[in-house]
Formats: structure tokens, C-alpha cells, sequence
């Protein structure tokens, strides 16, 4: 036995934003790419078996047509996935051990096809018919789950990596109840009957759906990182750039993995310090006419800034939502203050609400604050 590494394993799985590799897809570049490719020479640090697109409407019990462990090199890294190569990346120096990654991931693959048969057919989706007719197809039910998923069960690894949800949008009503169980399924799969397997998400990155329901699908997915025990998600609404309006694969896929690995260090390798979780809005009520106070959660050292905001708005009774670019915060309550001037008296207030809203407002940590809207309570919090 030679070549042996002893080290960190993670499980990364999704659609096409973990799939995506370092080189990107058509049109869709990787920030950076270039320079990770040069400076690849990691053989003994990072590696990864990328697991074949491979749909099967029976459970395999191996890895077909793969490539096997590659070493991260200038010849390897290039086709590896950038989210889990900038993850492992990061755990890599941080922990100074050996990180290797699982990944098995289908573009535009919908929750249900990482679900086993008999528990969609449980939940009322369609299993049989049409919808099997062409199983290569990413919205397929249950097939990557029994021809990916299944073929790498058990493989030790601490937690798992998820990347997915834009095939979702517009199914926000069942997305928490078949996420909390495909996690379930998986941690089942693996013998982890305490849940003792981190399993971190990425929300999903503004982008010109065209529905108006991305919103409703990135609170869904924060709903399930908060009901899943021994979760957690990382913030993407503040890593796309104007020109990504009509590109689902947003090109910073660095600070993706990084946060990620943020999440893992600070929770799982005692790296207590290290921020991991972004600011949150609890509650938002009038604190003087004309003025907004937003209570936010993780921001012990404020915010990252007070002008120049993008993606916060305010509205009145008649529904006209209008920008506001300059903030103050209160760090006796770590409350968002917020003038309205010309609105009247304000009713709601939203930041990064919709299909493609990004913001730059975020924590002294430079995490990107949650996506929201709340209605504005007139006595206090």
C-alpha cells in the first residue's frame, strides 16, 4: 500500500454551482482561475474524487467511469470543483493536514433527485410514468440519489458540503420538509444516527429567475439550516456582481468556499474566534417617527458600513419601495437605524428581497447580512 494520506474528508454534493470546476463553464469563468491553476502544486494537501454524472433508477453500489484520487496539481485542479477546492483549500492551512473531497454533484438537480424512491413516493411526487422517460434529465426524481449518493455511502468523511437549490425555486412550500429529509436519509446512510455530521448550505446567488420567487426560496433554505440539527448556511447575496444578473454561476467562488470553511472551522476544529455565521434581522419597529430600527443578530463589532448600502429598502402604506443608502447602528441594542425621509409612515422594510437583489451590508466580519423582509411593528421589540 503507497501514496496513503492520512487526513480531513468532506462530502460535497449539489447542482451545478458545486459542480462547476475551476476552469468554469462556458461563458462562466471562475475568478481567479489562472492563478489557482499556477499555483496548484498540492499533491499531498488537497485531494478529490469527483464522482461521474451518473442517473440510475436502481441503487449502485460503486463509482462508475471515475477518475479516481487526484492530487491537486497545474495538470488535475483545473477540472475539480472550485466551492470544494477553495473549502479544502482553506481547512487545508488552517488545520495543516491533508483535506480530501468526495464530490458528487448534478447541474440543475432539484432536491427530489437526491431523495430515495419509496420517500418521494411517500410525500406525494410523482415516481413512475413520464417522469422517468429520460432519466438523464436534472429534474429526474431519485436518480442521482440511487446512482451517485448510494455509490459513495459510508466513504468516512466529518460532514458534508451542499450547494443546491435553484431548481427549487417556486416549490419554497415543500422545499424545508424534503430537505430536513434528505439530510435525515444521508446522515442514515452513513450510520450517523447522532447527527454528528456537520451538514453546511449555500444559499442561493441572486440571479433573473423571471418568477420573483428566489426569495422565498433562499428563506426556505435558512428555515432548514435552523431546523436541521447541526447545520448551517452560508450567505452568497453579497458575491455576485451587476453584470451576473442572467449568469446562475456566479464567478466568486472563493469567498463561497471560504465561508464554508469559516462554518467548519469555527464549529467543528475550535477555531472559536473565527466568525462563521452572518448577521440576521429579528424584528424591525418605529423608533421615532420617520426612523427604523432593525434588530440584527451576529454583530458584535457592527457593520462592515454605514453608506453606500445596496439592496435595503423601505416602504410606506402605499406600497412605493424606495432605496436607502445610508445607515447608523446602535450598539447598545446591535440594532440597523434607518431614516425613511418622504415615506410617511414606513410598514415594511427588505433588504436583497427578490430574484436578483444583491447588497453589500454585512458584519464587521465581512459576512454578508441575510436576505429579509418584515413588516414594521409601531411599539417596541
Amino acid at each position: 500500500v503507497r501514496d496513503v494520506l492520512v487526513g480531513e474528508v468532506w462530502l460535497a454534493s449539489g447542482q451545478s454551482n458545486m459542480e462547476m470546476p475551476i476552469r468554469g463553464f462556458f461563458n462562466c469563468p471562475v475568478e481567479g482561475s489562472s492563478e489557482v491553476v499556477a499555483g496548484a502544486a498540492m499533491p499531498d494537501r488537497i485531494r478529490m474524487l469527483t464522482v461521474p454524472v451518473t442517473p440510475s433508477l436502481t441503487p449502485l453500489d460503486d463509482v462508475r467511469d471515475t477518475r479516481g484520487w487526484e492530487k491537486a496539481g497545474p495538470e488535475t485542479v483545473s477540472e475539480m470543483s472550485a466551492t470544494a477546492y477553495f473549502f479544502a483549500r482553506q481547512v487545508n492551512s488552517s488545520l495543516d493536514v491533508p483535506v480530501g473531497i468526495v464530490c458528487f454533484a448534478r447541474g440543475g438537480s432539484r432536491v427530489e433527485g437526491w431523495l430515495p424512491e419509496a420517500t418521494l413516493a411517500a410525500m406525494g411526487e410523482p415516481v413512475s410514468g413520464k417522469v422517468l422517460e429520460d432519466i438523464d434529465s436534472y429534474n429526474t426524481p431519485f436518480v442521482f440519489y440511487n446512482g451517485m449518493e448510494q455509490a459513495v455511502k459510508g466513504y468516512t468523511g466529518r460532514g458534508f458540503i451542499w450547494y443546491q437549490g435553484c431548481s427549487n425555486v417556486g416549490s419554497d412550500g415543500t422545499f424545508v420538509e424534503r430537505m430536513t429529509e434528505l439530510v435525515r436519509q444521508w446522515r442514515d446512510d452513513w450510520g450517523d444516527a447522532s447527527a454528528s455530521m456537520p451538514f453546511y448550505m449555500v444559499e442561493i446567488a441572486p440571479y433573473n429567475y423571471g418568477s420573483g420567487a428566489a426569495a422565498a426560496l433562499r428563506a426556505a433554505q435558512h428555515v432548514a439550516a435552523a431546523v436541521i440539527p447541526n447545520a448551517g448556511i452560508v450567505v452568497t447575496n453579497d458575491l455576485v456582481y451587476d453584470y451576473e444578473a442572467d449568469n446562475i454561476h456566479p464567478c466568486r467562488k472563493l469567498e463561497v468556499g471560504q465561508r464554508l470553511a469559516y462554518m467548519a472551522l469555527h464549529r467543528n476544529y475550535g477555531f472559536s474566534r473565527l466568525a462563521c455565521d452572518s448577521p440576521e434581522a429579528l424584528s424591525a419597529r418605529l423608533s421615532e417617527p420617520g426612523a427604523v430600527k432593525v434588530k440584527l443578530s451576529n454583530c458584535p463589532n457592527g457593520l462592515n458600513r454605514l453608506h453606500g448600502v445596496r439592496g435595503l429598502e423601505v416602504c410606506g402604506s402605499d406600497g412605493v419601495w424606495k432605496p436607502v443608502c445610508n445607515v447608523d447602528f446602535d450598539w447598545r441594542d446591535s440594532s440597523l437605524s434607518i431614516r425613511c425621509e418622504g415615506i410617511g409612515t414606513p410598514a415594511f422594510v427588505r433588504y436583497g428581497w427578490g430574484d436578483f437583489v444583491p447588497g453589500n451590508l454585512g458584519n464587521a466580519e465581512a459576512l454578508g447580512l441575510v436576505p429579509f423582509c418584515l413588516r414594521i411593528k409601531n411599539r417596541g421589540i
